[in-house]
């Protein structure tokens, strides 16, 4: 063999460990990105199975402005404190049909005398009365106009609502201002015939969530404060969240869940009909279902600035009439919040036996 042929083997075989190189690298790039997306998969499949679904309902703070009187505007707001609870709904959002630069969810509650209330405050206030525990009532709401006749209403009987002789898991609370001698703690009003002693120092006045654990002796302790969702995340109603939007598209743009509302509903006469039965939902986090006012979502969606240019369609992932062949020409959103949340059981139901599956 020649020097010339020698050279053009020892170069053939150079360039065949190169080829066999390059191979061995795509193929372990490849095993490390199936790796990679496996992981991701176990990573999504785990976050499914902690993270509990939520519901979110969304209407009108106008639909008070249509009550004929004090009274009638205050049996309105029960009704929808009342679905919102029987239904398992997570947080209540009202909305308003304004556009101002910044969302003024502190200020519009600051009107301490009641008179000439707009509908939204109005309404979240009976809302977040009476998502309150009756004990914690007179401590965390002042006298009020707006509250003149919530006497009237059926109570909630929401299971985070305990009576004094009740024993349960998590008790709801407010903090006291005066400690005991010489302790590191707060005491917390919680309900029962004694305060409780947590182990934190927090300030006076504020509600709390506080585990109270088998040990029936109040004096034992101290207890402990968790997250107002760890009921929530061992499977019990533990009441809804009011939250205010000054208008349709702040609902959406100021969602408090990370990464937003998942599937939106919209409601309305102009919907689809679809049977309930038939209905499909996708794996959501975070569901949303909307109603409209007097003229219904659609105006809604017209007098919003921000969402100029945009067909209502346009900005729910389903746009569904809940209740069809109706023989009142008008629904009333009380109403329709009730008949629409009966409609999506079914449909929530199977999509929320998935991630019980997935957590066992």
């Amino acid at each position: 063999m020649g020097k010339k042929e020698k050279r053009e083997t020892s170069q053939n075989e150079v360039s065949a460990e190169n080829g066999g190189s390059e191979a061995r690298k795509k193929h372990r790039k490849k095993k490390k990105k199936n790796r990679e997306k496996v992981k991701e998969q176990e990573n999504d499949t785990v976050s499914l199975a902690t993270e509990v679904p939520t519901i979110t309902i969304a209407l009108p703070g106008s639909i008070i402005d249509n009550a004929q009187s004090l009274e009638l505007a205050t049996r309105l707001a029960g009704q929808v404190a009342r679905a919102a609870t029987i239904f398992r709904i997570d947080e209540v959002v009202v909305f308003d049909s304004k556009s101002p630069s910044e969302d003024a969810s502190t200020e519009i509650m600051e009107n301490d005398s009641g008179e000439n209330e707009g509908g939204a405050a109005f309404l979240m206030r009976i809302l977040m009365y009476l998502e309150t525990p009756q004990y914690l009532r007179k401590s965390l709401f002042p006298k009020h106009n707006s509250l003149r006749f919530v006497g009237l209403l059926p109570p909630l009987d929401a299971p985070h609502h305990l009576r004094k002789h009740e024993w349960g898991s998590y008790r709801e609370g407010i903090t006291l201002e005066k400690r005991e001698q010489g302790s590191v703690g707060t005491l917390v009003d919680v309900g029962l015939s004694k305060n409780v002693m947590i182990n934190q120092v927090i300030e006076p006045g504020r509600r709390v969530t506080v585990e109270m654990g088998t040990n029936r002796n109040l004096e034992a302790g101290p207890r402990k404060i968790v997250p107002s969702s760890r009921p929530r995340e061992e499977g019990m109603y533990w009441g809804y969240k009011v939250r205010y939007a000054p208008n349709i598209s702040s609902v959406f743009k100021n969602c408090p869940y990370q990464g937003g509302y998942d599937h939106r509903i919209g409601t309305s006469e102009h919907g689809l009909v679809i049977n309930s039965s038939e209905l499909t939902l996708p794996s959501f986090r975070h569901l949303l279902i909307a109603f409209g006012g007097l003229a219904g979502l659609e105006e809604c969606v017209e007098e919003d600035e921000n969402l100029k240019g945009k067909n209502v369609r346009d900005i729910f992932d389903s746009y569904l009439n809940t209740c069809p062949h109706q023989g009142s020409r008008t629904i009333r959103t009380e109403e329709a919040i009730f008949i629409s949340l009966q409609y999506f059981q079914e449909p929530i139901n199977r999509v929320t036996q998935k991630y019980e599956q997935l957590s066992y």
